[in-house]
């Protein structure tokens, strides 16, 4: 049987104490990660970075990251990619709680554990207002993480649908 695999590309964004994005992080499988920081922001690299993709995978995506991004660029991410938010799906599998504790019970490794949205905000700050590049370099990691473990939930979630050899 010929499986109709999407180019997917997992998509999440940290945000600022004030609502600005300070990151988008873009994975596709296996190995190509996009992160556009601060002023890099814009719907021209968004459109960009989005090219290859023919599905956006986030979580929470649906009342978060694509409202933000649409507020704050004008690119309606859902209106030109087929968008999955993969919180719908954890959910239809009784799976319950954010991205963190989701990954806990599947047993998803995480470089930044311990870092929360909180945290993520405290280090632009600082980066920010001192140029700290190590504040910058652990947004980036705690962003790459949950970018890369999208991919990751998305494939267990196939799995436990028992879809695991294509894409919905």
């Amino acid at each position: 049987m010929l499986t109709n695999k999407l180019p997917t590309a997992y998509l999440d964004i940290e945000t600022s104490f004030h609502g600005e994005i300070t990151v988008v992080g873009i994975y596709y499988p296996p190995d190509e990660l996009v992160q556009l920081v601060g002023d890099e922001i814009h719907r021209t690299n968004l459109v960009r970075a989005l090219d290859a993709a023919e599905r956006v995978c986030t979580f929470n995506g649906s009342r978060f990251d694509l409202p933000v991004i649409r507020r704050h660029t004008g690119l309606d991410v859902a209106m030109l990619w087929l968008h999955c938010d993969l919180m719908l799906d954890c959910r239809r599998q009784g799976l319950r709680g954010g991205l963190k504790r989701i990954e806990e019970v599947l047993g998803i490794h995480r470089d930044s554990a311990g870092m929360d949205g909180w945290d993520t905000m405290r280090l632009w700050e600082v980066y920010r207002t001192q140029r700290n590049e190590e504040a910058l370099c652990l947004l980036l990691l705690y962003n790459r993480d949950d970018v890369v473990n999208l991919a990751i939930l998305d494939s267990k979630l196939r799995e436990m649908s028992g879809d695991a050899s294509h894409d919905r």
